[in-house]
């Protein structure tokens, strides 16, 4: 059976993603950076797995070589990204440099290693951008710049690769993981975050999983492409309800 790719496989979105298309019966190879999450993580899913930084290519490219099967690839996740906040003031050139490879750059030239895999295949490819793409938010220039380039890049792409590979992009608003830890490590802090969300909390890796596994099935997703499709409790376009306190 093709594999599914899952880069940024140990942290919270990705592992659920690929926990939810291991239930789902699709065979995962994983990707990331720390061998010891990695290979539990695989373990436990009795999965293969590649340890690579998504910045060295040579890395990538094998991994994804590795994680073909009889030259097939069913998938790509691009489950990697960056939070990085800070004013215009104290912005340097290597923020912007680095979100962007992070969540741009070394994303393209993931799918363009693993093109004639996802073509062989006829496969699906899903990156995540940001609520803050497309709303704007104080102390998010690099991160929204970079996760613009991100749904532009899908775009592009779902445009060039039609019809043999499909690419969609999941569009969240602040969830619960590591990444966004300094952010909601405070209590009252989270708190206050959640309530700006008419929903009234935070994302869970689980409110993405699903919507992934769709996009990447082409039985139930397989006239989709080139969407941006917010799961974001509803942060970027609505208001949220006055709350008694």
């Amino acid at each position: 059976m093709a594999k599914c790719l899952i880069f940024g496989a140990t942290g919270a979105m990705g592992s659920q993603i690929a926990r939810s298309l291991h239930s789902r019966g699709q065979a995962v190879h994983l990707i990331a950076r720390q061998p010891e999450p990695l290979s539990s993580l695989a373990d436990s899913l009795s999965a293969s797995f590649s340890v690579a930084d998504v910045t060295d290519r040579r890395a990538v490219d094998a991994a994804i070589q590795a994680g073909s099967e009889d030259g097939q690839i069913a998938g790509l996740v691009w489950a990697v990204g960056s939070i990085v906040l800070k004013p215009l003031s104290r912005l340097e050139e290597e923020d912007f440099l680095s979100a962007f490879q992070l969540n741009v750059s070394a994303a393209a030239l993931a799918i363009k290693s693993a093109q004639p895999g996802l073509t062989a295949a006829k496969g699906a490819v899903v990156l995540f951008s940001s609520v803050a793409a497309a709303f704007g938010f104080p102390s998010h220039a690099a991160i929204a710049a970079a996760k613009a380039g991100v749904e532009g890049l899908g775009r592009a792409l779902a445009a060039e690769l039609a019809p043999d590979i499909r690419v969609n992009v999941i569009a969240p608003s602040l969830s619960q993981s590591k990444m966004a830890a300094p952010l909601i490590s405070n209590p009252a802090m989270a708190q206050g975050i959640a309530q700006t969300h008419p929903m009234g909390r935070l994302g869970q890796a689980s409110d993405f999983s699903a919507l992934c596994c769709l996009l990447l099935d082409n039985s139930q997703s397989g006239w989709m492409t080139g969407t941006v499709l917010p799961v974001d409790g509803g942060r970027g376009q609505l208001a949220a309800p006055l709350r008694a306190r």
